[in-house]
């Protein structure tokens, strides 16, 4: 199989019944991409409606990774994201879903991507997400009838963050869905870098977490 992870990024650019603006936050993008992509990764794009995708945190341009991704292949790439019925996910040997408040609005209940997740995680490949990208892991079943969060250790945007972030925005505290479908919760302090791995399923808490999970994944692609 060809070195290539499938970034599976949100189309939305408001939530909440402010209609705050949003999109998919910009080091959880840029970070894992400086590093799948130093390891040696090519890194293609999808988006659920393959409509141009949103960034968030744009003011945090500054950082080397950030700038590097929006004035270099990475933003280029992502404004072409394909939709993602029009990817064959199978020739990947990863899967990533970076954070921002935009996959709580289009990530929750996707069917063709939980059909995606699922069947990518029973061929054996490697599954990541960061801060509320794991929002894209709740209510996929597999084969089995149980859902993979089921028993499972992982990490996200936690309530404590979200009480002080977008609780009037986001639909759920994403935390407490995830317990919800029998994962094992972990957390650090709030915005502190926290990443974790349950075999092949790889999550992180918060932006800080964001290069973490890629390291992780490439671990794991590598042994």
């Amino acid at each position: 199989m060809s070195k290539k992870i499938l970034f599976i990024v949100s189309n939305a650019n408001s939530i909440g019944p402010n209609n705050r603006r949003t999109g998919n936050f910009l080091p959880e993008v840029a970070h894992p991409y400086a590093e799948l992509a130093g390891a040696g990764y090519q890194i293609d794009f999808a988006s659920l409606s393959g409509d141009t995708p949103y960034l968030d945190a744009l003011n945090l341009a500054d950082d080397p990774d950030n700038l590097a991704f929006l004035i270099g292949k990475g933003w280029a790439d992502m404004q072409k994201a394909k939709k993602l019925s029009d990817v064959d996910a199978s020739g990947y040997e990863a899967i990533f879903m970076p954070g921002g408040l935009a996959p709580m609005v289009d990530m929750p209940e996707d069917p063709l991507l939980k059909k995606v997740i699922k069947e990518t995680w029973e061929r054996g490949a490697v599954v990541g997400a960061v801060c509320h990208g794991p929002v894209s892991l709740l209510n996929v079943k597999l084969s089995d009838g149980t859902f993979l969060l089921e028993g499972k250790n992982v990490s996200s945007f936690t309530n404590e963050e979200e009480e002080n972030y977008a609780k009037a925005d986001v639909p759920f505290e994403l935390e407490t869905a995830l317990r919800i479908q029998g994962a094992i919760f972990h957390k650090t302090v709030p915005w502190g870098d926290f990443s974790i791995a349950d075999g092949r399923l790889v999550t992180g808490q918060n932006p800080a977490s964001a290069k973490g999970v890629a390291e992780k994944m490439i671990l794991l692609l590598q042994s």
